[in-house]
């Protein structure tokens, strides 16, 4: 039996992830042992998933989890990219020291295996560990150089992971998600919150704060896709990805512009109205150091899949999350 292991499970993708793998379970098997840590979980949880109330700090009751030798790890709890860039010495704890704790724990059972225990280990890592210049398209070679405390600290965390894979103590990947989008739910400190608030607000019929250019193009996949490619991911040789084990996502890459006229199409124009134009200096200064587009060849080799246009990204959110 495949046991399987979501720190972070409580939120958004991990929910998501969770329904997926008790839906559609790994490479056509089904899955019954999920177990979940959180510091809480929504009311409408997945049915038939472990849920584990704490923190990653915690270290006795993260000890115990992984003294069970799960199968699978997806480590999905993190300190988002406002939040991270405003409270630094929270930002680096949470974010890069709480995956060293974790590996330094996988790497005891391996060792108490005799190397026979080496978990596959799938992080969440992001595209802010890029930072310009940039050329039109990000290929799989280039370079890592952050320009936000939340992507140093995702960038460490790549490295980290590569380091233990190579040793043989885990089999490591690490997923550069493109921005999830559309979020249900309230916004969260995330500075790509807004992406998703001039589509969900004005879907509700209400007023959402634009504090960019519409001329700003960043790279967006579903809450169906960021699962969908946790999910693939747990199915994938990591020999195959090489020496490097972070992998940049396919996605779409479309201006807020052209955002904001897809959701006309879908919507009418009384929607559009709702969408405020408000500057926010901060927000630009972070949304401006991340990445435009990417071409994943590695990616879309190994199967990983996403939307073909924004269109379809809203259509998803209405079918999945939308909620009057």
């Amino acid at each position: 039996m495949t046991k399987i292991l979501i720190l972070g499970g409580g939120g958004m993708v991990g929910q998501k992830l969770a329904g997926q793998l008790k839906v559609d379970g790994l490479s056509r098997k089904a899955i019954d042992d999920i177990t979940a840590l959180d510091l809480g979980f929504p009311k409408n949880s997945v049915a038939g998933v472990k849920q584990v109330v704490g923190d990653l700090s915690d270290r006795s009751k993260l000890a115990e989890l992984i003294a069970q030798r799960p199968d699978i790890v997806y480590h999905l709890a993190a300190v988002v990219s406002g939040e991270a860039e405003r409270e630094f010495d929270k930002g680096w704890q949470v974010n890069m020291f709480h995956m060293w704790h974790l590996l330094e724990l996988l790497r005891s059972e391996n060792i108490a295996s005799g190397g026979d225990y080496c978990p596959k280990v799938i992080f969440t890592s992001s595209v802010a560990v890029f930072g310009g210049p940039f050329p039109e398209y990000i290929d799989d070679d280039f370079l890592t150089a952050p320009q936000t405390s939340y992507g140093a600290q995702k960038a460490t965390c790549e490295l980290i992971l590569s380091d233990f894979s190579r040793k043989g103590f885990v089999d490591g990947i690490s997923l550069r998600l493109p921005t999830v989008c559309v979020r249900p739910g309230k916004p969260n400190l995330a500075a790509s919150s807004f992406f998703s608030g001039i589509i969900r607000e004005p879907l509700n019929g209400q007023q959402a704060i634009l504090p960019v250019a519409d001329s700003v193009r960043h790279t967006h996949a579903s809450p169906r896709s960021a699962a969908g490619f946790l999910r693939h991911a747990a199915t994938v040789n990591g020999a195959k990805i090489g020496a490097r084990r972070a992998i940049n996502l396919p996605g779409v890459s479309c201006t807020v512009a052209e955002q904001i006229e897809a959701l006309r199409r879908v919507a009418g124009q009384a929607v559009v109205d709702l969408i405020v134009p408000q500057p926010d200096p901060d927000i630009i200064k972070i949304v401006d150091t991340w990445p435009k587009a990417f071409n994943p060849q590695l990616a879309i080799s190994l199967g990983f899949k996403a939307e073909q246009s924004f269109d379809q990204i809203i259509e998803i959110y209405r079918a999945d999350d939308f909620e009057p």
